[in-house]
């Protein structure tokens, strides 16, 4: 038998196999089924209650809104004019950004339209891009402030607002962006001219809070360079003869902010040109004994005494900065 099976080629193992596949298929038909269990299939069993849908509701108007809530009607009427088309009082007013009101007619305690306070930022800023999506809006999503979880309402109250402008939750720009960025209104206190601080300049004069092509959020160009010559276009290049420093940014020897030291410079002269300056044909301190005699570093006692254009020159012969 063993010698039969090993002679045996492909067709006859090809054959055994099916015999023994038909074998095994009539066994399992023969095999009686088994009674399921008495009662709901268990897909029915875990299922768990579902609420009813919620219907969106339909508008009432702002009249019925303002029936209850009429310590509203300022902020509303000061955000949205019915003459213009694209503000929220053309439209559906109170609803136009709280939904449908309807359903919190009918029932006010357990129903309650969209609580910008309580909102996810996500959905506060959702809302409000719907109108406020191009100028200086058109680049929040994706801007600092919004990938830091930041709303409107962080800033901006409709209803509650105190500022004269922009609706803002503080009197000035100043207060309200003092709530984050303490370190540098800190700074605004350090020096004796300092526009901020005298009303002649305010935060947004340099910054776009709500989005801008660079890190900074500046409102001008894509560096700090550009955003400062903007309005300091004296110190706007190219020059024959560049300082290093400026090239590379005002806040190399700048605190924009404010400073304690002259010009609002970083670190008093010589100080600050030394940083980079160490190894020059001037002495390291104004105490050395070789300029004890020297008007400059004794009376003087500042580089740009000498180098008056440290931001650059146009001078064939300034390549020292001295003209």
């Amino acid at each position: 038998m063993s010698h039969d099976m090993g002679r045996m080629g492909p067709k006859g193992w090809l054959a055994c196999g099916f015999v023994l596949w038909l074998a095994a298929l009539t066994s399992v038909r023969a095999t009686p089924a088994i009674a399921p269990e008495t009662g709901p299939p268990p897909a029915e069993k875990a299922a768990p209650a579902q609420n009813p849908p919620q219907t969106a509701g339909s508008y009432v108007g702002q009249d019925t809104c303002l029936t209850c809530h009429d310590d509203k009607r300022e902020g509303l009427a000061k955000h949205g004019l019915s003459a213009d088309p694209r503000t929220p009082a053309a439209g559906q007013g109170c609803e136009s950004c709280h939904g449908p009101g309807s359903r919190h007619v009918e029932d006010p305690v357990n129903v309650k339209p969209m609580q910008f306070d309580l909102a996810a930022p996500e959905d506060v800023n959702a809302t409000c891009t719907t109108c406020h999506n191009r100028g200086e809006h058109a680049l929040w999503d994706g801007s600092q402030h919004a990938n830091r979880d930041v709303s409107c309402t962080t800033c901006h109250s409709v209803h509650s607002y105190k500022s004269e402008a922009k609706q803002l939750k503080k009197e000035t720009q100043r207060e309200l962006c003092a709530g984050c960025h303490r370190d540098k209104i800190a700074k605004l206190d350090r020096s004796g001219h300092m526009p901020v601080r005298e009303g002649k300049m305010e935060c947004t004069s340099c910054h776009n809070v709500h989005g801008a092509t660079n890190v900074r959020l500046l409102r001008k160009g894509d560096s700090i360079q550009e955003l400062c010559t903007y309005c300091h276009a004296d110190k706007r290049g190219p020059f024959l003869w560049e300082h290093p420093p400026g090239r590379d940014g005002c806040v190399t020897c700048h605190d924009p902010h404010g400073s304690s030291n002259d010009r609002m410079l970083v670190a008093k002269p010589p100080i600050l040109c030394q940083r980079c300056h160490v190894h020059t044909r001037h002495p390291s301190t104004v105490y050395d004994e070789v300029a004890v005699g020297t008007v400059a570093r004794v009376y003087g006692r500042s580089c740009v005494t000498c180098h008056s254009a440290i931001h650059g020159s146009n001078h064939p012969g300034g390549a020292r900065f001295t003209r």
